[in-house]
Parts: structure tokens; sequence; C-alpha cells
């Protein structure tokens, strides 16, 4: 009877444990049942693997906590995206520069990278700057999640490319390659910039 009562209360502080503190591993988790109950770390190990053998509890790897630092958060592989929009962004500018009109086959990385700068990265480093973790709207798979960023980054990029042309309509510059390539980098790297900064924030928030 007693030992029956003793495994319903090491069954419930696991459960509790896990619910409250999230622990990121099977050792953590042990140590803390441990810090609560007079129990031995063979017992609560047990214990641990016949609650998920029911079906009781999941137990997965958690991520790491991220980096208090920005600078040490951008060299995670959470920060790929910024790092790959930048990259993207310079390279077309790079080649929009240097590779002429009629200097074939290349041209056709021109027009391909191009089509990318206008279209996307605009829309998709100002999205993120807005919504830098989720979309607005609650999506029930991550992949809906995906698919709303990518329209949403289209039609934003669709928005503000024309605004960028006509605001350069009214400068000295007027609406030609050189203002509207430098214009277009501009803003995406300040976006990006901003929605990197943002993210880190809100994933700190969330921990």
């Amino acid at each position: 009877m007693g030992s029956n009562s003793n495994e319903t209360e090491l069954t419930k502080t696991i459960i509790q444990v896990i619910n409250e503190k999230k622990p990121q591993n099977v050792k953590q988790l042990a140590n803390l049942v441990k810090e609560k109950l007079a129990i031995s770390e063979e017992e609560i190990l047990q214990s641990i693997l016949e609650l998920q053998s029911q079906g009781r509890i999941k137990l997965e790897n958690q991520p790491p906590p991220p980096p208090a630092r920005l600078a040490a958060y951008m060299k995670t592989g959470q920060a790929l995206w910024y790092w790959a929009t930048i990259t993207i962004a310079i390279i077309t500018a790079a080649t929009v520069f240097t590779v002429s009109e009629d200097f074939y086959p290349w041209v056709y990385i021109r027009y391909a990278l191009g089509a990318i700068f206008v279209l996307w990265l605009p829309g998709y480093a100002f999205t993120k700057a807005l919504f830098p973790v989720h979309v607005p709207i609650k999506m029930p798979t991550e992949s809906l999640d995906t698919v709303e960023r990518i329209a949403l980054s289209l039609g934003m990029s669709l928005a503000l490319v024309p605004i960028v042309g006509l605001l350069l309509n009214y400068t000295p510059w007027g609406i030609r390659l050189t203002p509207i390539v430098t214009s277009l980098l501009a803003l995406t790297l300040v976006f990006a910039t901003a929605a990197i900064i943002r993210e880190h924030e809100e994933i700190k928030k969330q921990v």
C-alpha cells in the first residue's frame, strides 16, 4: 500500500515538474524530481520510462535557450535567414552593377536574382520585422505558417517597390537603375536588421 502511494506521488511529481519547469532532458527532470522527493535516481528514471511507455508523458530534447547577447544569437542557426537575406541582397546588387544586359549567359543569373530582389526580399524583410516569430493568424501546422509568410512577403514586396519608385520620382535621382537598386538594398538591410533584433527579443521572452 505504501509502495503504491509512493509511486502515485512520484508520478504526480514527475508530471508536475514537466508541466511547470519544462526540463530540457531526462537528467534534468530526474534532478528536479529528486529535489522534491527523497527517492533514489534509479527509481525516478524507472518511473519516467514507465510513464513514457504508457504514453502519459512525451520526452523530447528541448532546444537550448537563446544567447543573451544579440551578437552571439546571430552566430546560431536561427539567424541563418538573416545572413541569407543580406548575402542575396548584396550579391544581387553587385551582379546588377557588374553584369551587362548583353553578357550571355550570365545575364540570366542577373534576371533571376533581380526577380528575387524585387519580388521577395523587401517584403520578406519587412514581414519579419513586423512579425519576427509568428504571423498574426494562428495556423494549425508550421507548413501553413510558412505558406502565409511567403504570401505576405510577396504582397508586401509588390506594395513596397512601387512606393519606393514613387518617392524616387520626386527626388533629383529619379527612377533610374542605380537609385532603385540602392534604395531597395538599403530598405532590405534596414528591415532585416530590425527583424533579427526583434526576433531575438521575442524568443528571449518566450523562454
